[in-house]
């Protein structure tokens, strides 16, 4: 028995079906597979994911497949209708729009309140400690970092400043999340 992941990016591929079973396994009696499909960014994501829900979900191994789980960022998408400008309007349209559009019950749109980096800011102790030093109290609500800085651009420049080397999205991305709590992380 396995999930399908659809994500918009390598960061995402690399780093979450390994976080996520982290979170999942010890709640399961048996562990189960999360399969990642990723796309060529969120457009190519909103664009294909009704013909490849169905692929999956309709397809030989259809009885293997729990669900197919899709995760974007809320930062980067410009599909949005103009009007709406806080990450809940845009959530919220955003997650109707893709399950009205891919129309299978066992489909399910998933947001990243800005980026899926904002994880990682929910537990500062996981950053190198200059890095750390340098989070403004804003970090304490990663929910809180907005669409003008969204946290993979506000861990570069704080790398920059503060860091002895660049933060790099996939690498610096994949380390943190393996030492991340998920428990901490994905009740937010």
């Amino acid at each position: 028995m396995r999930f399908i992941l659809f994500v918009e990016g390598y960061t995402e591929n690399k780093a979450l079906p390994q976080f996520l079973k982290k979170w999942l396994d010890p709640k399961l009696p048996n562990p189960i597979g999360i399969k990642t499909v990723r796309f060529e960014g969120w457009s190519e994501l909103v664009k294909d994911a009704p013909l490849k829900a169905k692929m999956h979900l309709d397809g030989p191994d259809k009885s293997e497949i729990i669900a197919v789980i899709s995760l974007l960022d809320l930062y980067g998408p410009t599909f949005y209708p103009s009007k709406l400008k806080d990450s809940k309007e845009r959530y919220d349209w955003a997650k109707k729009d893709i399950e009205d559009k891919v129309d299978q019950p066992k489909f399910f749109q998933f947001f990243a309140v800005y980026e899926v980096e904002s994880w990682l800011l929910s537990e500062p102790k996981i950053f190198p400690i200059e890095v750390k030093r340098a989070f403004s109290t804003q970090v304490k609500y990663p929910e809180k970092v907005n669409f003008n800085e969204p946290p993979a651009k506000l861990l570069e420049r704080l790398y920059s400043l503060h860091g002895k080397r660049l933060y790099k999205k996939v690498v610096n991305g994949k380390a943190l999340f393996s030492k991340l709590d998920p428990g901490g992380v994905l009740w937010i």
